[in-house]
C-alpha cells in the first residue's frame, strides 16, 4: 500500500505503545518518515521516563494495564505496534507484579482490543522464551523452557496472541535478538544499557569491561536500527493481510549474522577502543549474579523467514557501529 493511493478518509491510521522508548521512538519516527500520509499515534506510561515528543509528534500518556482508556485510545487503529512492556531480567525479577500486570495483563487487553476490531498486530516477544536453545540455528518453533520471570511474561503474551488471533486478526510476533546501538530523535541521543552499549560507555569513561563470569556465553546482536525497519515492514504486510481477510500468527526470527560470546565482544570493544580512543580498557571477569541466564556457547539464528516473508534485511554491523559510538562519545 502507498501513500499516494489514499486519502483523508482511507489513510491508514498505526498506533504505537511504549512509543517512548528505545524501540518504539525510532519505529514511530521511521513510519512517519516513510508513509508521511498515514496517521500514527503514539503511546507510553512513561515508566523508564522517554521521550514526550519525536520530531515534533507528541506520544500521548497511555497505561496497558488500564483496558478502558486503552480502548478508547486505540480506536479506529487498523494496526498496533505492541512495544510497551518492563522489560529485562532484571526489571522483571525487582518488579514482578507490574511486569506481568504489564506484560500479560497489557498485552491481553491489546490483543482482546484487535480480535474485537480486526486491527493487526505486532508483538515482540523475545529470545528470552526459549531459554537455553537445544538446537540450532535457532527458530521459532524451538522449545519454549524461559529460565527467567521477563521470558516467561513473554511467553504468555505470545500464547495469549495465538490464541485471541485466530480467525479474528492477523498479527506478526518477532522473536528477536540482544539489541545495540542507539539513534537520535529531536537532536537527543535515545539509547539503552544492553551489553554492547553498556562496553561502549565503560570505554569512553576509561572503566573496566565487566564480563560476567564464565564469559563465554554466546549472543545473537541486532542493531535497534535494522529492528526498527521491521515494523515498517510488518505495518505494510498486515494491510495487505487485512485486505485479504487473513487472520492467525506469522512468527520471525529478528537477528543479524552476528554471534559471539560476551567475552569476544569486550575485546572487540577494547581493541576498537585502542585504536580510536589510544586506550585499551581492561577486560574484567566478574561473578554472574543472574541465576536465570542463558548459558550456551553458540546462538545462530535463522532469519531466512523474515528475509523472504518481509523484506527485511539486517545492515548493520557490531564493529563499524562500535567504532562510531566511540567517535561520537570522544567528541
Amino acid at each position: 500500500m502507498s501513500d499516494a493511493s489514499t486519502d483523508e478518509t482511507t489513510r491508514p491510521t498505526v498506533a504505537v505503545t511504549g512509543a517512548a522508548g528505545y524501540i518504539g521512538s525510532r519505529v514511530v519516527t521511521r513510519l512517519r518518515e516513510v508513509h508521511p500520509g498515514w496517521e500514527v499515534r503514539a503511546f507510553d506510561n512513561f515508566y523508564k521516563d522517554g521521550l514526550r515528543t519525536l520530531d515534533d509528534h507528541p506520544v500521548t500518556h497511555l497505561d496497558v494495564r488500564d483496558r478502558s482508556r486503552l480502548e478508547t485510545a486505540l480506536d479506529g487503529a487498523d494496526v498496533v505496534l505492541h512495544l510497551a512492556a518492563v522489560s529485562g531480567v532484571d526489571d522483571c525479577d525487582e518488579n514482578d507484579d507490574l511486569a506481568y500486570e504489564t506484560n500479560v495483563v497489557g498485552t491481553n487487553h491489546v490483543a482482546w482490543f484487535c480480535r474485537r476490531s480486526g486491527a493487526g498486530l505486532v508483538f515482540p516477544y523475545s529470545m528470552a522464551v526459549i531459554g537455553n536453545p537445544e538446537s540450532f540455528p535457532i527458530t521459532v518453533d524451538a522449545k519454549r523452557e524461559p529460565l527467567n520471570w521477563y521470558g516467561r511474561t513473554k511467553l504468555l503474551g505470545e500464547q495469549a496472541i495465538e490464541t485471541l488471533a485466530d480467525g479474528a486478526f492477523p498479527a506478526h510476533l518477532y522473536m528477536k535478538s540482544n539489541l545495540y546501538g542507539d539513534h537520535v530523535v529531536d537532536g537527543r541521543r535515545v539509547s539503552k544499557g544492553t551489553v554492547i552499549n553498556f562496553f561502549v560507555e565503560r570505554a569512553l569513561a576509561g572503566e573496566p569491561l565487566t564480563v560476567y563470569e564464565p564469559g563465554s556465553q554466546s549472543r545473537n546482536y541486532v542493531h535497534v536500527k535494522d529492528i526498527a525497519e521491521t515494523y515498517v515492514l510488518s505495518c505494510e504486510r498486515l494491510l495487505d493481510q487485512i485486505a485479504d481477510g487473513e487472520t492467525g500468527t506469522r512468527k520471525y526470527e529478528l537477528a543479524s549474522d552476528e554471534e559471539f560470546s560476551v567475552l569476544t565482544v569486550a575485546e572487540l570493544v577494547r581493541d576498537v577502543a585502542d585504536e580510536e580512543l589510544d586506550e585499551a580498557p581492561e577486560v574484567t571477569l566478574v561473578e554472574n549474579p543472574r541465576a536465570g541466564e542463558t548459558m550456551v556457547e553458540q546462538f545462530s539464528v535463522d532469519t531466512s523467514k523474515a528475509r523472504t516473508e518481509l523484506g527485511w534485511e539486517p545492515t548493520h554491523t557490531i564493529e563499524s557501529t562500535v567504532r562510531d559510538l566511540l567517535r561520537e562519545g570522544r567528541r
